[in-house]
């Protein structure tokens, strides 16, 4: 293979990255990036492996580069050792279902700020380089949500563009549960930048605006817990492969922009191998031009996958439902997020390619080769209990 450079012309030596939530989502496309088109070596840490297991079976070209440690970084002694191994480290670890906020804003906040202290912590007193994942949701809500409906700014698009370095982050009251992530993930991000600023750690913190692509959460009740309810886009799933209306929350009115999962993976790789354009700098990763309500996002998705599917059209293809009702007590909701793009193009010179539709259909061709049997046995052996 040859010599990588990077965006400075540089030749990039080889890195050993420990990867916290190896087995997740992001992780597993991330793992096959660096194995797949780079030399370095990964930890991989993590309490599953499903989703990389086929780059750690025996025999693989890059099989020796990659090691599973099962570590739960809550009360794992081995963790800082593996973080003293690495040249840097990349934190995925998280709850971040909706769904969970709710209903479990303890668990919510020890896993996105208390268990995250001590990754912060070794990586400073151990001079390692962290590149922390956040959340969009640390936004909160836009002002427009506080704005009369008649103000003329509601219909300035760039009255709602988040800003990393401006916005500010406005949260609901802390009766609504819902906040608990988006709180915990700013306190976390705050401590890394104190960090930065007292003791010298270098950081890079990323802040997903939904990456969306295969491998995205679970299907209820195949591979996953019955009663779960996953992050939108497996919901939508799960209703398209049993053949289900597409339930809209509190009408489906909110507003989301959507990246694909491999064009998001590029952005963080050139934050690994760059670290004098990304060292303290929190970065948005999303696509402006992808956005969508949470309607419009189902009425596309049924009719691709439709298309990838071959079966016909529902003849209701969505009903909505409130959030009490979906999400239960405590819920709350932004109206719009859309990334201001900005420092990631300067410092990184990153741009998304493709389109909403393009990742829809690859994604949902992947749900439906993946998961339409197993759902047609579950629904059959349910008609036949």
């Amino acid at each position: 293979m040859a010599a990588r450079l990077n965006l400075d012309g540089e030749e990039i030596n080889h890195l050993k990255v420990c990867m916290i939530g190896a087995g997740g989502f992001i992780g597993s496309h991330l793992c096959e990036k660096l194995m797949w088109e780079t030399e370095h070596t990964v930890l991989a840490i993590d309490v599953y492996s499903d989703k990389i297991q086929h780059l750690l079976e025996p025999g693989n070209p890059w099989s020796k580069r990659i090691e599973f440690h099962k570590v739960n970084i809550k009360h794992d002694s081995r963790l800082e050792g593996l973080i003293k191994l690495s040249d840097v480290v990349v934190n995925l670890a998280a709850i971040c279902t909706p769904a969970d906020y709710n209903t479990r804003p303890l668990d919510t906040i020890y896993s996105n700020f208390i268990d995250a202290i001590p990754v912060v912590r070794y990586c400073t007193d151990n001079n390692k380089r962290l590149i922390h994942f956040s959340t969009c949701e640390v936004y909160g809500k836009t002002i427009g949500s506080f704005l009369p409906q008649d103000s003329p700014l509601l219909k300035d698009p760039a009255y709602y563009l988040l800003k990393e370095d401006q916005s500010p982050c406005i949260f609901g009251p802390i009766e609504k549960q819902r906040w608990s992530y988006a709180c915990a993930k700013q306190l976390i991000e705050r401590l890394i930048y104190a960090e930065g600023a007292e003791n010298d750690l270098q950081f890079t913190i990323v802040r997903p605006f939904n990456w969306i692509g295969p491998r995205m959460d679970f299907i209820p009740g195949v591979d996953g817990p019955s009663e779960g309810v996953p992050r939108v886009l497996a919901c939508f799933s799960t209703n398209l492969l049993k053949g289900e209306p597409l339930k809209l929350v509190d009408g489906g009115k909110s507003q989301r922009t959507f990246v694909y999962i491999k064009d998001a993976i590029e952005a963080v790789l050139l934050m690994i191998e760059n670290p004098d354009r990304a060292n303290s700098h929190i970065f948005n990763v999303g696509n402006p031009e992808n956005e969508v309500t949470v309607k419009e996002l189902a009425l596309l998705m049924t009719e691709i996958y439709c298309k990838v599917s071959g079966e016909l059209k529902p003849e209701i293809p969505t009903v909505d439902v409130s959030s009490k009702e979906f999400y239960g007590e405590g819920y709350d909701d932004s109206d719009k997020r859309i990334p201001d793009m900005t420092i990631i193009k300067r410092q990184l010179g990153w741009n998304p390619k493709t389109s909403l539709y393009d990742l829809l259909e690859s994604t949902l061709t992947y749900q439906h080769t993946t998961y339409s049997r197993a759902v047609k046995q579950m629904i059959s052996k349910s008609h036949t209990s």
